[in-house]
């Protein structure tokens, strides 16, 4: 098979949807590989590395795009480069169509097979692909609102793990996920105060279990969310819903109620967000205030330690692109359910339930 890796356009994106190692995996696999020139420049893995694992270099995305069967990427396709899509080929990458009627019309419109990372599951119901990006994401959300806090970056001034005298930052996370597990474990590696808030006990029961006493529990419910806002100085929303678009958590008129420069940080925005004020920014310009509350809403979060996140992500992708290119899309899913589950578009329909209600 030929499996085409075009450089990603999206803005301020700089993940790469093989690294050499795996291109090599597949070339000695007997599959043709086409890079598009300079699609690694940005995390350090020039031309001549692919070249050496055995990929042709193209120059420009429309020879990537007609030479390939496979398209293997990162971020969601831009809207030129869903037109470069034709009926045969096969998108292997993540596409959040929930929050996007725009790319799911045009993806459809081309007629191509898209597998989106985000809804591929394991044995076991988790997502394997949404994962380590889920891990960067949560990681990264406590990174980011505490140097929002700051007063030059619009916050209230306040430090999240306080010091001696002083009472630490409070920071409630919405949702105890991968991405929520990994926030509240920077969250308390920084001292601050935290308050995980999920819909399952069992889950709450784990967090507590894993964190001990450091970590408060609180069942959600709007009243309880409504109440611990009032007092965060940074609100971490890591709720997702496989495929479909976030719930809405905090609405418009809590705003009123929480500390002026308080941050919130959507992890769930790339889902359509889980704040009714958010709306997506990008690393350029990442925040926005809505009544004196700071808004961090980076659609690709983890596109800002762009080589940390493809070694993660392509750790976990690379096994289902050979799956892919060893037996082709159809014969790929009709033998493993758990990536079949990642076929949201197919023969110009929707075809993932959660996706198409």
């Amino acid at each position: 098979m030929r499996i085409g890796i075009p450089k990603e356009i999206k803005i301020d994106e700089y993940r790469v949807g093989l690294v050499p190692a795996g291109v090599r995996e597949l070339v000695d696999a007997g599959h043709e590989v086409v890079v598009e020139q300079g699609a690694g420049a940005g995390i350090d893995f020039n031309d001549d590395a692919y070249a050496s694992a055995g990929a042709k270099i193209l120059k420009g995305p429309e020879a990537v795009f007609e030479s390939s069967d496979l398209i293997v990427k990162v971020k969601e396709p831009q809207p030129e480069e869903c037109a470069r899509l034709r009926p045969d080929h096969v998108l292997f990458t993540y596409l959040h169509l929930a929050a996007d009627p725009v790319q799911t019309e045009a993806l459809c419109a081309s007629g191509a097979t898209a597998i989106a990372y985000e809804t591929v599951t394991a044995p076991d119901g988790s997502l394997p692909l949404l994962t380590p990006m889920s891990e960067v994401a949560g990681r990264m959300s406590v990174q980011v609102g505490a140097a929002h806090l700051q007063k030059a970056a619009g916050g209230r001034g306040v430090l999240l793990g306080g010091v001696t005298g002083v009472e630490p930052g409070r920071v409630v996370v919405l949702g105890g996920g991968i991405a929520g597990t990994n926030a509240i474990e920077m969250a308390l590696g920084l001292k601050a105060d935290v308050t995980v808030v999920e819909r399952s006990t069992r889950r709450l029961r784990e967090l507590a279990d894993r964190f001990g006493n450091g970590l408060h529990t609180a069942y959600s419910s709007p009243e309880t969310i409504a109440r611990l806002v009032e007092q965060a100085d940074l609100v971490i929303g890591a709720v997702l819903l496989p495929g479909a678009a976030a719930p809405r958590l905090i609405g418009r008129g809590m705003l009123s109620s929480m500390k002026k420069g308080s941050v919130l940080v959507d992890i769930s925005i790339d889902q359509g967000g889980c704040f009714e004020t958010s709306r997506p920014t990008t690393h350029t310009e990442p925040v926005f205030e809505v009544e004196g509350i700071v808004h961090y809403c980076v659609a690709n979060m983890p596109g800002a330690v762009p080589r940390t996140s493809t070694l993660a992500l392509t750790n976990v992708t690379t096994p289902f692109v050979r799956k892919l290119a060893d037996l082709g899309w159809a014969e790929a899913c009709r033998l493993d359910p758990h990536l079949a589950a990642g076929v949201n578009v197919q023969d110009g329909r929707v075809v993932l339930p959660a996706l198409a209600e």
